[in-house]
């Protein structure tokens, strides 16, 4: 995947985080999802097609990755 400019994506997070700082925030932009760690917001981020995030998601409500 190319660069991706993230200066002025919409980061959110979840409602229901705590603030204790361990949460990540999701910025939906176009064609992507962007993923970055609260606690390092000038870092890295995780930058997948939006197709990919749908599936992420779904799999997760699934309980596809659930830890039995």
């Amino acid at each position: 995947m190319t660069n991706i400019d993230l200066t002025y994506a919409p980061w959110h997070k979840s409602k229901a985080s705590t603030g204790n700082g361990n949460c990540v925030e999701v910025a939906l932009m176009n064609t992507v999802v962007a993923v970055r760690d609260t606690k390092d917001r000038g870092g890295a981020a995780l930058v997948l097609p939006a197709a990919e995030w749908r599936s992420f998601i779904n799999g997760a409500k699934a309980g596809e990755f659930d830890l039995v």
